[in-house]
């Protein structure tokens, strides 16, 4: 359990932050930089949840997403090379991987296929899951360029790479109840 009586610790008055095994690394470390754009990501999420309510289909696969986005930062904070969870170590699992295919699968079961790509926008529940994507998609280059140079969870990574999928159906589908995607035209204003 997590209990935090005192916000401000002046550890990290230095530049440098601390990580779940008790090491610390620079603020700007390619760690941190993942750990920041979830956190970015979850935040933009919560944006969306202003507008769905926690009742809705949506709102309710949202509200769990921002829960695996902390699982996915305690994950990320915790260096190494064991990927195995346990009652002390937070990891990313596949069962949460194979969660968020299925909620693709569920939402683009009623969509048409893509035949151009789409502009984000249309409907505000639209616009707020693409701001979400855009920040998600950030999250995942930042995971990624962790991983080019650190030992990252296979599944953490596969984790943010559907998550971004998500959004983008997610936002596919809330056009749909409002009256469709925004196409593309290109070359339109030549």
């Amino acid at each position: 359990m997590v209990r935090l009586n005192k916000i401000y610790t002046r550890t990290g008055d230095d530049g440098t932050t601390g990580l779940v095994d008790g090491s610390r690394v620079p603020k700007h470390a390619a760690r941190m930089e993942a750990i920041g754009a979830v956190d970015e990501a979850n935040s933009a999420i919560g944006l969306v949840l202003v507008v769905v309510s926690y009742g809705e289909p949506l709102g309710r696969d949202l509200h769990r997403i921002q829960n695996d986005l902390f699982d996915l930062g305690a994950d990320l904070a915790t260096p190494g090379d064991d990927f195995t969870p346990s009652e002390m170590v937070l990891r990313i699992v596949d069962a949460q991987v194979e969660w968020v295919e299925g909620a693709i699968d569920t939402l683009n079961e009623h969509l048409a296929p893509l035949t151009s790509f789409i502009l984000p926008g249309g409907s505000e529940v639209s616009a707020r899951l693409h701001i979400a994507r855009a920040a998600t998609r950030r999250a995942e280059r930042s995971v990624a360029a962790l991983a080019a140079v650190d030992s990252v969870n296979p599944a953490a990574l596969a984790y943010i790479n559907r998550l971004s999928d998500f959004l983008f159906v997610a936002a596919r589908a809330a056009n749909h109840d409002a009256g469709g995607d925004v196409l593309w035209v290109p070359g339109a204003n030549r």
